[in-house]
């Protein structure tokens, strides 16, 4: 019979492991996936003495795959963004924490119209996993939220984290999508791709190998999507509607300007993250 490890012994290794091969989180990451092989929550692991052999051997398997960089939330299956649990894996772009604070602009602007006793009508474009309109069917529930996703892939992760969220799912383009909405739209949320074509070699392995380009890349300036948006927000939305829209931390001018440069918008602001950098805009469709 095999003996068991100590479960210091087999998280030690582990982050040294991971810390070695550039993982950004190598403590978090491992306690993550020794957490999901035992069952349990990262909280829980100081209950836990000794990792078993089979436990210790499947562990090692996702360690070393996650060593060479494939995303933590593939190999665990899941995502959390904000108050849900998203499903996600390969084909579909991976939720990340910064995206929370545009879908919670989303809420908040959401919410407010139903204080007004009204029913907001949302459109989430180039939805991805459907991590934020999830999120506003979640925390808005009197919301009527509409999502599109072009890519087949994606949108077959969408459709298992938003089946039974009364979501209206469809799949398509974000620049024809809706037209049965023209006009009458409150808020138009979306977090398109933005990273230009020449910094293919910066971005971070776990998101230029595994994450489809479709959700990164957009031209040559990385605003190719964005002035798409700018152009179906502006059909989309009823006079004084909102659009918010995520970008690159560099894009805290140039993306802005894609709408100021219209004349279709007011109060067109950029937003920054909990870390100070610029994260997204938000503009009000002229009445």
């Amino acid at each position: 019979m095999s003996t068991p490890s100590p479960r210091r012994v087999v998280l030690a290794e582990a982050t040294a492991r991971l810390r070695e091969s550039g993982v950004a989180s190598p403590e978090h990451d491992a306690a993550e996936l020794l957490a999901h092989v035992l069952g349990t929550t990262r909280g829980r692991l100081v209950l836990v003495d000794e990792v078993p052999t089979p436990a210790a051997e499947e562990y090692a398997a996702l360690v070393a795959r996650r060593a060479a960089r494939e995303p933590l939330q593939h190999l665990t299956g899941s995502a959390w963004f904000r108050h849900v649990e998203l499903a996600v894996g390969p084909g579909v772009f991976v939720p990340r924490p910064e995206t929370e604070l545009l879908a919670g602009w989303a809420v908040d602007r959401a919410a407010a119209l139903v204080t007004e006793g009204r029913t907001p009508v949302v459109v989430d474009l180039c939805t991805g996993s459907g991590a934020i309109a999830r999120s506003l069917a979640h925390e808005v529930p009197q919301a009527v939220v509409h999502a599109v996703e072009l890519d087949e892939a994606a949108h077959r992760w969408a459709e298992r984290n938003l089946a039974g969220t009364g979501v209206d799912l469809r799949q398509g383009d974000l620049a024809t999508a809706f037209d049965d909405l023209a006009g009458s739209v409150d808020v138009v949320v979306c977090n398109p791709p933005y990273i230009p074509l020449e910094a293919w070699e910066s971005v971070a392995p776990e998101a230029r190998d595994h994450d489809p380009h479709l959700a990164l890349f957009s031209g040559d300036d990385g605003l190719d999507a964005m002035r798409v948006l700018e152009r179906r927000a502006a059909l989309l939305l009823r006079p004084g509607g909102e659009v918010g829209a995520e970008h690159a931390d560099v894009q805290g001018e140039s993306a802005p300007a894609v709408f100021s440069a219209t004349g279709r918008w007011t109060e067109v602001r950029d937003h920054r993250d909990l870390a100070g950098r610029a994260r997204f805009l938000t503009a009000r469709l002229a009445r």
